[in-house]
């Protein structure tokens, strides 16, 4: 490095330990001259980690990595290489609340809202697909043995109407049967007419057929088969030529003038719909043109798939439009129900196992409170408990919230439910085979755990007592039992099957 260079190095290292010694002693003349004592007055925290006297107070001390754990006195985390941080009272508040500054909350954009309570509308919207009335179907039999001489061209999937020729029969034996009534007839006596009579309808002869030989006294030994009802031909086996035994079916049609609509109600909304409800289907065939129906039965069986409810609706069919495929788009009416609290729909914070709403206090405290949520209704949800009328919760911006809450080892509580005793959590259980087994952990192919809604299969899960592996092995058939944690499913229950362990 040449001279002039090294020169100018020197002086900028002057200039930098200039420039800090002006900073600290200006410092030093603003701590002596703005601070109350020079700075010596200033309050510290006490030994014990609390604020000095006259602070708020220290509810509890919390690893801010493991939020949930609170501890009565402060010290080294038992997680993390590092101390435990204070939570002080916020000046009216409790442990269960947390304060935001109001221009934090503005800039956060969080909106506001008022529980209330009003009447319910329990109406259901939901899909359906049309399909015949089973009930309105008409089996076309031969009364009697014949030969089947005429056939009227049709196939099945015809539309026809009530009375519409089908085929024509030759009876040979009806011949004998009404040679026989038309000779007791000439003999004028009533008794053995009657008599004749009766046989000829025993034979299978239609009463039409019988009191037309009666007046012509000709034989008629042809008949012909006729709908009993209009409707769809969905089977026709009858062709010309063909031998029919006595009670043979020879065609079945299945009437069209009213339908049904199988609805699949979501099963959240299931409990709302009932029998002899008002149904409105709109359909997109017939744009503008709804059609009114009523719910005739709740069909025992959910749709797995779905997991929705199967709603039997019955629909007017008179011009014969509505044909079996048709979607339609339904809207079962429940009319005004019982009142009920309800909140805006986008307030509730919804974890997988619990639903949270955000109340907002005074001095902009929050406070997270677990809620049990009712039918949606619109753009509100019923609250069945956890809240009141009245409350002001937070509508926008609650999730913001919620995650600071969860930071400060704030956990939301139902209603009316102490703080330090935290509800159980349902266990649910299920047949199962062990395949493998540890103290820690064990492997079972189970069958569906019905409660949860989880299919059967084959996984492993963790024990929660290394005492539930004792007396067991490899292919014992158990009832499990499991319940849910932040780690996933968790075996609280091995009973072999047949008796207790």
């Amino acid at each position: 490095m040449n001279r002039p260079m090294i020169k100018k190095t020197i002086l900028g290292v002057f200039v930098v330990v200039a420039l800090l010694a002006v900073g600290v002693a200006a410092g030093l003349w603003w701590e002596r001259n703005h601070v109350p004592g020079g700075g010596m007055e200033m309050p510290a925290n006490s030994a014990s980690g609390g604020p000095a006297s006259g602070g708020p107070a220290v509810m509890y001390w919390y690893d801010p990595m493991f939020p949930t754990q609170k501890f009565d006195k402060p010290g080294k985390s038992p997680f993390m290489d590092m101390e435990l941080v204070p939570k002080y009272a916020d000046g009216g508040g409790d442990a269960s609340t947390i304060k935001i500054d109001p221009s934090v909350t503005q800039n956060l954009g969080v909106r506001l809202a008022t529980v209330t309570r009003t009447t319910v509308n329990t109406s259901v919207e939901a899909t359906g697909i049309v399909a015949f009335n089973e009930r309105d179907i008409a089996i076309v039999q031969a009364r009697t043995g014949g030969f089947v001489e005429r056939v009227a061209s049709l196939a099945p999937s015809d539309v026809i109407k009530s009375g519409a020729f089908i085929a024509e029969l030759l009876v040979p034996e009806w011949a004998a049967v009404q040679h026989e009534y038309l000779a007791l007839k000439a003999l004028d006596n009533a008794s053995l007419e009657g008599a004749a009579r009766e046989r000829m309808r025993l034979s299978g002869m239609p009463e039409s057929l019988i009191r037309a030989v009666a007046s012509s006294g000709k034989i008629r030994n042809r008949i012909s088969i006729t709908a009993p009802r209009g409707g769809v031909i969905q089977t026709l086996d009858v062709r010309p030529g063909m031998t029919l035994m006595a009670g043979q079916t020879l065609a079945r049609i299945n009437g069209i003038s009213t339908v049904w609509l199988d609805v699949a109600v979501p099963e959240a909304q299931a409990g709302s719909v009932r029998v002899g409800q008002t149904v409105e289907a709109a359909f997109a065939a017939f744009p503008g043109k709804p059609v009114q129906g009523r719910v005739t039965a709740l069909l025992p069986t959910l749709n797995g798939e779905a997991r929705a409810l199967r709603v039997r609706v019955e629909l007017p069919n008179k011009d014969g439009r509505l044909r079996p495929g048709l979607t339609a788009q339904v809207s079962v009416q429940g009319g005004a129900g019982e009142s009920a609290l309800r909140v805006p729909t986008e307030a509730v914070i919804r974890t997988g196992r619990r639903a949270i709403v955000i109340v907002a206090e005074a001095e902009g405290r929050y406070r997270p409170v677990e809620v049990v949520l009712g039918v949606e209704s619109g753009n509100d949800t019923v609250i069945l408990s956890g809240l009141d009328e009245g409350q002001t919760i937070v509508a926008s911006g609650q999730f913001l919230i919620d995650s600071e809450a969860s930071l400060q080892g704030i956990t939301a509580r139902a209603a009316g439910v102490d703080s330090a005793m935290p509800a159980p959590l349902a266990l649910h259980e299920a047949d199962a085979v062990i395949d493998e087994i540890t103290e820690s952990a064990v492997t079972l192919t189970h069958g569906p755990f019905k409660t949860l809604a989880m299919p059967g299969m084959t996984m492993e899960f963790s024990l929660a007592n290394p005492n539930l592996a004792k007396n067991l092995k490899k292919g014992d058939r158990v009832r499990a039992g499991v319940r849910e944690s932040d780690d996933g499913l968790v075996v609280e229950k091995l009973v072999k099957s047949g008796g207790a362990k």
